[in-house]
């Protein structure tokens, strides 16, 4: 089959809540605590998360495995403020490299918390996001996964209260809207206004494009990336043969067997090098840029 072109797509790659979080880490590195500690992954990308374990740095899920007295960074997701007020208690530093947008997420649910709402967290129960922001939420409250959840869930125990939704920024916008709508619908005081990242939007409006242009479409992420999931999937809506890959060396040769053109894009916590290397990569295997 005849090897068409490689199209790249803008934007891609970092957003300022990632670089913001990494110039964090940087910082501190360069003040000298050592040993470091973070408490998750930084950002869902497994070559950064590598590259900075081989500068000495110690990602923690417990910590309780964490000395006292050492520094420990909270990643770009956020946690909840159990960890904050843990981190205290065992004695800890803390350095914050909470996405900003994120921050404002956990202001809105402690004020609406605050203000005696009952909220819908839309988002994946399991990221490490959502699990920080609801663990802000003082009163009531849900996670709401997916149409089926809002579905099967008994609204009148929550009669006579106000309500509001909030989503994890790094969904997609159509899912979420599906959702929301439904809200809307069912509980037509609602307050919300939604809260996916821009940049998570427009990446996804650049892969959609990409994929309209190209049969085959790459996606450099961790598969622990939400966003960069949802990039994928945009990708096969879009009708491209779409993989969530972590590196070039990732690609097998039954991905390219019936590729002509191929898109790249990269998640936002994906750095522009593993981009240069996996365009390297295609033209050297007959792809013309």
């Amino acid at each position: 089959m005849m090897k068409g072109h490689i199209v790249i797509a803008s934007p891609r790659g970092f957003c300022n809540g990632v670089r913001k979080a990494l110039e964090t880490v940087e910082k501190t590195i360069s003040r000298g605590d050592a040993p470091l500690y973070i408490f998750h992954e930084i950002v869902h990308n497994d070559f950064i998360v590598n590259n900075l374990k081989k500068r000495g740095i110690i990602f923690v899920d417990d910590l309780s495995a964490v000395p006292r007295g050492s520094t420990v960074i909270f990643s770009a997701h956020g946690v909840s403020k159990k960890i904050e007020e843990e981190t205290k208690t065992l004695g800890l530093k803390t350095v914050d490299a909470t996405c900003p947008l994120v921050k404002k997420i956990h202001e809105k649910a402690v004020e609406f918390s605050e203000k005696g709402f009952f909220i819908f967290l839309i988002g994946h129960k399991d990221h490490p996001e959502t699990e920080g922001t609801f663990g802000r939420i003082t009163g009531k409250a849900a996670i709401i996964e997916s149409l089926s959840d809002l579905e099967n869930m008994d609204l009148s125990k929550i009669a006579g209260m106000k309500t509001a939704f909030l989503t994890q920024t790094t969904l997609c916008r159509e899912d979420t809207s599906v959702i929301i709508a439904r809200l809307r619908e069912l509980l037509p005081d609602i307050e919300g206004s939604g809260d996916i990242c821009y940049a998570t939007t427009k990446r996804q409006e650049a892969v959609k494009e990409l994929a309209e242009n190209c049969d085959t479409v790459f996606i450099i992420g961790s598969a622990k990336s939400s966003n960069s999931n949802r990039l994928r999937e945009a990708a096969e809506k879009a009708g491209a043969s779409a993989y969530l890959i972590n590196s070039a060396s990732d690609i097998k040769n039954e991905m390219l067997k019936n590729a002509v053109n191929i898109g790249i894009s990269a998640g936002a916590s994906a750095p522009e090098c593993l981009v240069t290397e996996l365009t390297e990569f295609l033209k050297n295997n007959g792809w013309t840029r």
